[in-house]
């Protein structure tokens, strides 16, 4: 797959890549970052023009994420009717209206792997688009022109690049994930005790 998606960027250039990117960013389980990085390093040969092509792919991505935060928006009238008055949901929306922000900028360029759930989300609790668009530009921005700039730079090693940034994603991931994996043990443990105390008052 990834050797057919790299050879027509090189055969028809910057369009290919920002429809790639673009489907990328609505869920479709293309490697992106391994395709940026490859492109950054097709344009340090002269095949691809840096500039164009890092624009093109920017405004792509941005398309694609901005298309998925609508998704999220359109299924949020059904999804209020059935959770708007559960303490949890109320609870869930607080906390990434006060949080969503950094967790846009972060999955566009290193916790990748969620990049989409956070679009949908976004757009579910209500996230302003505006604020969700700023976040978005400028996480999407460090990724296309970022990771692209180290292909750039490393030329014909960029497939070690992106094997090293793709560990370096993996491990972000991972933390992630044992953070929360901590909280929600932590919030299960506290329900339990305060049932317990409940209890004992009775």
């Amino acid at each position: 797959m990834s050797d057919f998606l790299l050879t027509q960027i090189i055969n028809y250039g910057a369009p290919t890549l920002g429809a790639i990117v673009f489907i990328g960013a609505m869920g479709a389980p293309f490697p992106g970052t391994l395709i940026v990085i490859a492109a950054g390093a097709f344009a340090r040969q002269g095949l691809l023009s840096w500039y164009t092509t890092g624009l093109v792919a920017l405004v792509c991505v941005v398309l694609g994420d901005s298309l998925s935060y609508a998704m999220g928006h359109f299924i949020r009238e059904p999804v209020l009717r059935r959770f708007q008055y559960a303490h949890k949901w109320k609870q869930a929306e607080a906390t990434f209206n006060r949080w969503g922000g950094m967790s846009v900028f972060w999955t566009r360029f290193l916790i990748t792997g969620i990049a989409v759930p956070v679009n949908l989300i976004a757009g579910t609790s209500g996230f302003g688009f505006r604020r969700f668009l700023v976040y978005d530009l400028v996480g999407e921005a460090i990724w296309v022109f970022g990771y692209g700039g180290l292909g750039y730079l490393f030329g014909t090693q960029w497939e070690m690049v992106s094997e090293l940034l793709g560990n370096i994603s993996g491990l972000a991931l991972g933390l992630v994930i044992l953070a929360m994996g901590v909280w929600l043990g932590r919030n299960w443990l506290r329900a339990v005790d305060a049932r317990k105390a409940k209890a004992h008052e009775v």
